[in-house]
């Protein structure tokens, strides 16, 4: 949520590119935006609320020449959605210009103090205490990075902070638990909250530490820490190619990256799995890594939180004790870890301030930390003992849909290393599983050639409540299919264990309320049975199954049908089917798909 950028070159051209990283950051989430540009004077800033395209209008009659300039998307926090809420903020002369990320705890006393003392404000944000802090210093004598300094130490929260101001032709930024990354080019430097922001211009990024302090200079930047301490910081080449952030041709970013998702996998597992040998190879962790680890604890946020889900399931049903905890509930009142605890936190950006305090809990307590993420040099991939990469490549649109398989299978590569550290052996299915998983690819690929969802979301489309039901290592897939469906259609859907349909949830169960009911060949008996209770009700049946499944076809008005995998594997596959038909539901309602209302890609608040 929120998106930083900034621009620092020569005498012109920040605007275009300050535009296009603005661009490349809408799939953050964002209900305003607006850019400040350093030229003769003072900074000028143009900002309006709504679609980027809003502020394109406002700048159509005239682009302000200047080199350097900062920019923001704004997710409401403090304040609704308006023009005097969007970003950049600035003092009372105009002469100091702020975009910010996440939150100034402490913002109401400071803002009460400043107030008293005579300055004016005109949002009702609590990013607007800050420019009016260094305006103070300033006033006071202090050089911009010294009054930049002095009102960081006032502040109390998370935060990502650029400035610009009229004093000199730099931009100043520090990170405090909130994402900033600076792209260095030649002749040219970026900052932005997340890498594709900057990714048409450079793919050199240096990675900045919480409490780093940069000044950025058209001729050279200098890092330093929060007590003034110069460090070095090391450039790292993004193995991103711009046109991997792009729609290639597609509607929506959410469609191209469902259709993605066979090449994601296939990077997922590359040099990891041996399945003639029934080998694991995770460079990163090594035979041994895991042997003084008595239990494992998964942590994570919404779809993250449902891959967490399946890789608990499979541990426990290997012998190895797994729970999986909502980070926002795990950060405040924390299960007992200890030195013999993985707490593995599953996080598809790295930057989910849910998912790092909970880490942070959990490392402060004594346990061993491990992230299973999609960015190098995120946060959570530094801040933790360990880091398990899922190689799915950038992912744009809000609801996440390859990153969620990508996690999956690199999760149940990890649980194969961990059941073999832990418990000494190997399972004997383990040959078999490596097979589906190295088929996973060619599988995912025969379901987007052939699926039929979008004749099924077309069916189904004016229904009144949709419900998605699984058992075992498939009920989080069933929960996954239900929050997609939510998160983008509008519609109210919900997931359910599938033998906990009769348990309440019955009581809903209407000829109006299709079931979606995952089958994977385990137990599947158990769930046909559920299936029946709700058809006795005249709910129609959607089922996700194999086709070697003879009695489900006889039950079902419908089937989403997956090939014949192994058990544990075949909930990707399903998710893939259910991920289809959500997508061409929340298009035949003309959704924003890429950009569902209220939701933010990264959410980088608690």
């Amino acid at each position: 949520m929120c998106g930083i950028i900034a621009r620092i070159g020569g005498d012109d051209g920040a605007v275009d590119e300050l535009l296009t990283g603005l661009e490349n950051l809408e799939y953050r989430g964002y209900d305003s935006a607006g850019l400040a540009v350093k030229n003769g004077s003072g900074p000028e800033v143009f900002k309006r609320q709504g679609e980027i395209s809003h502020l394109k209008e406002v700048l159509a009659d005239e682009v302000p020449d200047g080199g350097l300039g900062i920019g923001h998307t704004r997710w409401s926090t403090h304040g609704p959605p308006s023009d005097e809420n969007a970003h950049p903020h600035t003092d009372c002369s105009g002469d100091v210009a702020i975009v910010h990320n996440g939150i100034i705890e402490n913002y109401d006393e400071l803002k009460a103090d400043l107030l008293a003392r005579g300055h004016e404000f005109t949002s009702d944000t609590d990013t607007e205490v800050i420019p009016h802090l260094v305006e103070e210093s300033l006033a006071e004598g202090a050089d911009p990075e010294t009054a930049f300094r002095e009102t960081l130490e006032k502040l109390s929260g998370s935060y990502a902070v650029a400035m610009i101001t009229k004093h000199d032709h730099a931009v100043y930024a520090t990170r405090r638990g909130s994402p900033l990354v600076l792209g260095v080019s030649d002749g040219e430097y970026f900052l932005a909250s997340d890498v594709p922001a900057f990714l048409d211009f450079t793919d050199d990024v240096i990675y900045l530490d919480d409490g780093d302090v940069v000044e950025v200079r058209p001729d050279g930047h200098r890092i330093t820490t929060a007590d003034g301490e110069a460090v070095e910081r090391s450039v790292q080449t993004v193995e991103w190619d711009p046109e991997d952030a792009g729609k290639g041709g597609y509607d929506h970013y959410m469609l191209k990256e469902i259709h993605e998702q066979p090449a994601a996998l296939r990077q997922t597992l590359r040099g990891r799995a041996d399945p003639t040998t029934g080998d694991i190879h995770l460079e990163e962790f090594p035979p041994g890594t895991f042997e003084d680890v008595k239990r494992v604890q998964f942590v994570a946020c919404g779809t993250s939180y449902h891959a967490g889900l399946v890789g608990a399931q499979f541990l426990s049903d290997s012998g190895v004790p797994a729970q999986t905890f909502l980070a926002s509930e795990y950060a405040t009142g924390q299960p007992p870890v200890d030195d013999e605890t993985l707490v593995v936190g599953v996080t598809q950006s790295g930057e989910t301030a849910d998912t790092l305090s909970a880490l942070r809990r959990a490392n402060a307590s004594g346990a061993k930390t491990l992230a299973v993420t999609n960015v190098v040099g995120s946060t959570a991939a530094r801040e933790c003992d360990d880091a398990l990469f899922i190689r799915a490549g950038p992912e744009i649109g809000v609801a996440a849909t390859k990153t969620f398989s990508s996690q999956v299978v690199s999760l149940a590569l990890l649980g194969e290393r961990l059941v073999r550290d832990v418990t000494g052996t190997r399972s004997p299915e383990t040959r078999e599983r490596l097979d589906a998983l190295s088929d996973l690819p060619g599988n995912v690929q025969q379901i987007l050639d052939y699926t039929s969802a979008r004749r099924i979301a077309k069916r189904y489309h004016d229904s009144d409540a949709y419900f998605f039901i699984g058992r075992g290592a498939v009920r989080p897939v069933a929960l996954e299919g239900a929050l997609k469906f939510k998160e983008i259609s509008y519609e109210h859907a919900e997931g359910f264990a599938a033998g906990e349909l009769k348990h309440g949830p019955l009581a809903l169960v209407t000829d109006r309320t299709p079931v979606f009911a995952v089958f994977t060949g385990r137990n599947d008996e158990k769930t046909l049975g559920n299936v029946k209770e709700a058809e006795a009700r005249g709910a129609p049946v959607v089922a996700v199954a194999s086709d070697a499944n003879d009695e489900v076809y006889q039950h079902a008005d419908e089937v989403l049908t997956i090939p014949e995998t192994h058990p544990d594997v075949a909930g990707v596959l399903a998710n893939v089917q259910l991920q289809l038909v959500s997508y061409h539901a929340a298009d035949l309602l003309g959704r924003p798909i890429d950009k569902p209302r209220n939701l933010a890609k990264s959410v980088t608040v608690e």
